[in-house]
C-alpha cells in the first residue's frame, strides 16, 4: 500500500473529524454566505506526483477553492429551482460514501431494498398507485429522457416493431406535442433520435397563462389521423408554475393514441398542500412521471426519480444482456435493467433518510412556506414602481421584469446587479416574449427575513440610476 494511503488509514477517524469541522463550520455560515461569487481565477498546476494526504488536501481546498464557492445551497439563491440539503439528507449522503453500495444490483446487499421501499413512500407522497413502479436517476434531465425512451418503445409495440432491437428509424416520423415544455424535453428527443423538431408546441390558454390549450391539443392529435404520439403534460411551468389540467389531457386517451408522460419535476410538491394539491389531479393517469429530488425534497445533488407504468416496455430498453448481470425478471428486476446506468450510488438513502426525519408533515411545511413567500415576493415587487409583475404568483416562483420596455440587455444586467450584492440570485428568462427575471423559492432554511433581504436587493439593484 503506499505510504499515504496507509497513514490516511491509520489516521481516518481523526481525519474525518477535521472534515466534520470543515463542513460544521461552512453549515453555520451559510445564511450568510454570498449568494454568487465571482469564479475564481486559477493557474494551471502540474498533476500531483507523490500527493501530499487527505490532512493536506483539506486545507488545500480550504484555502484555494471552498472561498469561491457560492451559497447556492443557502436560503437566498432563488436561481433555476434549486433546493439545498437538509441536516438528513447530508447525513444519509455522507453514510452514502462510507457505505459505497452499487444500488445497481440486488445482489448481496438490502440497498436494492432500500430503494425500492423509498420508492414506495414518494408514489404515496405524490398521490400515485400500485400500478406506477420506479427508479432513482440523476435528475429531471435523466428522468424525462427515461419516460420519454419508455414512450419511444410504446411507439414501436403500436407499429409493431421494436425500437429497442431496430433502433429509432423504424419509427418513422415521431411527434412530441407539448405546451410549455422544459427544455430538457428538447434534449431528450435529440438524445433518442426523434430530433428536435419532433417537440411541437400545441397552443396554450389566453391571458397569462402557460398551462396548454385543451381543446386545441385535441385538434393537434385528430390532425395526425390516427398516428400514435407523445403528449408532454407539464406540472409547474418554468416561468410562472402553471399546470395542464391533467385529468381534461388524459381523458383524451379515450379518443387518440398516446403515450403522456407528466413533467412534474418540482410540481408534484404541490400534493403536499390542501390549497394546491388539485393542481395535481390526475398524476395517476399518466403513463409516465418526471420527480425531481434536489428540488423541494431538499436531498443533495444528484437526485431523481422517474415512474411508469410500463416497466416492462421499461426493461426492453434499458436491460443490460450480459450473462454476468441476468436477466431482467419482472415485476422489480435490478435497477441496471431499468435506467441508462448500470453501477450507481445508492442515491435513494438521502430520500430514505429524509423521509424518516421529517415526514409528510415537515415536508409539507417547507413547501408551504417556499409558496407563501414567494406570493408575498410577489405582491411587494407589484408595488416598486420601476418593477412589473408578468403572472401571478401561482407556487414558488415570481416572473417580473423591469418596468416600461425592457431589453434582454438591460434584464440581464439587472440580474448581474443583484447577484453583484452577493444578497440574491435571480434568473433571467422571456415570457410570453417579454425579457424578464425570475425568483424560484425552494430551499428549507429560506425564512421571512430572508425574502425581505431578496427584496431589498432586488429593489435596490434594479433602481434606475441617475
Amino acid at each position: 500500500m503506499h505510504p499515504t494511503l496507509a497513514e490516511d488509514r491509520a489516521r481516518l477517524a481523526e481525519l474525518l473529524q477535521s472534515v466534520h469541522g470543515l463542513a460544521s463550520r461552512e453549515l453555520a455560515g451559510l445564511d450568510d454566505r454570498p449568494a454568487w461569487q465571482p469564479p475564481l481565477t486559477q493557474v494551471p498546476e502540474p498533476l500531483p506526483a507523490e500527493g501530499s494526504g487527505t490532512q493536506a488536501a483539506l486545507a488545500r481546498f480550504a484555502e484555494q477553492w471552498a472561498p469561491g464557492f457560492s451559497g447556492s445551497a443557502g436560503p437566498r439563491y432563488l436561481g433555476f429551482v434549486t433546493g439545498g440539503s437538509t441536516p438528513a439528507s447530508i447525513a444519509a449522503d455522507w453514510l452514502t460514501s462510507v457505505y459505497d453500495q452499487n444500488a445497481g444490483g440486488s445482489g448481496g446487499s438490502s440497498a436494492a431494498a432500500l430503494e425500492r421501499q423509498t420508492l414506495t413512500w414518494l408514489r404515496e407522497l405524490f398521490g400515485l398507485g400500485d400500478a406506477h413502479s420506479g427508479a432513482f436517476v440523476t435528475g429531471s434531465t435523466m428522468s424525462n429522457t427515461v419516460g420519454l425512451a419508455v414512450a419511444r418503445e410504446w411507439l414501436g409495440e403500436q407499429r409493431n416493431v421494436s425500437v429497442s432491437e431496430d433502433g429509432a428509424a423504424a419509427l418513422g416520423l415521431v411527434t412530441v406535442l407539448s405546451g410549455a415544455p422544459h427544455s430538457s424535453i428538447g434534449k431528450a428527443a435529440s438524445v433518442l433520435g426523434f430530433g428536435r423538431a419532433a417537440v411541437r408546441r400545441a397552443p396554450l390558454l389566453p391571458g397569462n397563462r402557460e398551462a396548454v390549450d385543451v381543446a386545441a391539443l385535441a385538434r393537434e392529435l385528430e390532425g395526425l389521423d390516427g398516428r400514435p404520439a407523445i403528449v408532454v403534460a407539464n406540472l409547474g411551468t418554468v416561468d410562472t408554475v402553471d399546470f395542464d389540467d391533467l385529468r381534461a389531457v388524459a381523458a383524451l386517451k379515450d379518443r387518440y393514441s398516446f403515450w403522456l408522460h407528466a413533467d412534474a419535476a418540482f410540481g408534484a410538491f404541490a400534493a403536499l398542500l390542501p390549497s394546491h394539491a388539485h393542481l395535481t389531479d390526475g398524476l395517476d393517469a399518466a403513463d409516465s412521471v418526471c420527480v425531481d429530488l434536489h428540488k423541494w425534497l431538499n436531498v443533495p445533488y444528484d437526485s431523481a426519480v422517474v415512474f411508469t407504468r410500463r416497466q416492462d416496455l421499461q426493461a426492453r430498453v434499458f436491460h443490460n444482456s450480459s450473462s454476468y448481470l441476468g436477466l431482467p425478471t419482472l415485476p422489480d428486476p435490478d435497477f441496471l435493467h431499468l435506467t441508462p446506468e448500470s453501477s450507481r450510488r445508492l442515491r435513494a438513502l438521502t430520500a430514505w433518510f429524509s423521509l424518516v426525519a421529517y415526514g409528510r408533515e415537515g415536508h409539507s411545511e417547507i413547501v408551504a412556506r417556499n409558496t407563501a413567500l414567494a406570493a408575498d415576493l410577489g405582491d411587494a415587487l407589484a408595488e416598486v414602481p420601476h418593477l412589473r409583475l408578468l403572472a401571478p404568483v401561482r407556487l414558488n416562483v415570481v416572473c417580473f421584469t423591469l418596468a416600461g420596455s425592457p431589453t434582454p440587455q438591460a434584464v440581464q444586467a439587472a440580474v448581474e446587479a443583484v447577484a453583484a450584492t452577493g444578497e440574491a440570485v435571480v434568473t433571467p428568462t422571456s415570457y410570453r416574449g417579454v425579457p424578464a427575471l425570475r425568483a424560484a423559492f425552494s430551499n428549507w432554511r429560506t425564512t421571512r427575513a430572508d425574502m425581505e433581504r431578496v427584496l431589498a436587493a432586488i429593489t435596490e439593484a434594479t433602481a434606475p440610476k441617475g
